[in-house]
């Protein structure tokens, strides 16, 4: 593989271009399988060999990786400070990335990392996600929590499409936000339950919605190894535009 990136600075971000996702010929995997084959007939997964893998493992999805530089408290707006970083739709590029990035333990004060299918913007605005909302949960006692090992289970769940159901057709993706006095992890959701306009009279009534939500909050629970006691919260986001902040009053909690 292409040299390892040097450790990152926590206030800045991997230049993600130089991030190794693939062995260092730099062939597709089609023609890395091809000349794996012929010259010792033998497949290689990165689970084999690390440095010189020659097939990747395809996600369902293919997902973005997105980063919110904390404001420089200068006038920035929303779309200066979010940034769109890098695509993958394998295994093997997802570690390739993942490996190559700031921990979210060292990330600055009010940054942000969002993981989302391709196509979808991480704002409540986004076509996809104007009538979802989200399951979210805040860790407020930060010296506590491995947030590192609870934000990649979240990610791995998302991206190994263990969230929903295959028919659910509900998560768009999860974010987590480093704040002062806490840490918040969150999954968006398509819907907040009821069938949209789009799709009246032949998509799930509320009721069933509803299941559907609670069903994916409870397996987003368990992703983040939350106790029985601790409930995470569902909110819209509508209900959060109109109440100016990501702290809507909750629709319901599992």
């Amino acid at each position: 593989m292409a040299e390892v990136a040097t450790a990152p600075n926590p206030q800045q971000q991997v230049p993600l271009d130089t991030i190794p996702i693939s062995p260092s010929d730099q062939t597709s995997s089609s023609e890395q399988k091809s000349t794996a084959a012929t010259s010792d007939g033998e497949i290689r997964t990165v689970f084999d060999d690390p440095e010189n893998f020659n097939v990747k493992h395809p996600l369902m999805n293919m997902w973005t990786l997105w980063f919110t530089k904390p404001p420089s408290g200068k006038g920035d707006n929303w779309n200066e400070l979010l940034k769109e970083v890098i695509s993958f739709d394998s295994v093997e590029e997802f570690w390739g990335i993942y490996n190559n990035i700031t921990p979210t333990s060292d990330l600055a004060l009010k940054a942000d990392y969002h993981l989302f299918k391709k196509g979808v913007r991480p704002e409540w605005e986004d076509t996809q996600n104007k009538h979802g909302g989200k399951w979210a949960f805040q860790f407020k006692d930060k010296k506590a929590v491995n947030i590192d090992a609870l934000w990649l289970h979240v990610m791995l769940a998302a991206i190994g499409e263990n969230l929903e159901d295959e028919d659910d057709n509900e998560v768009m993706g999860v974010v987590v936000n480093v704040r002062k006095g806490f840490y918040r992890i969150g999954l968006w959701t398509r819907t907040v339950g009821k069938a949209l306009p789009s799709e009246q009279n032949k998509g799930r009534t509320f009721e069933q919605g509803k299941e559907v939500l609670n069903k994916i909050g409870r397996r987003f629970k368990s992703a983040l190894q939350l106790k029985e006691n601790e409930l995470v919260e569902f909110s819209g986001h509508t209900d959060s535009a109109h109440a100016g902040s990501t702290r809507a009053k909750a629709k319901f909690a599992v």
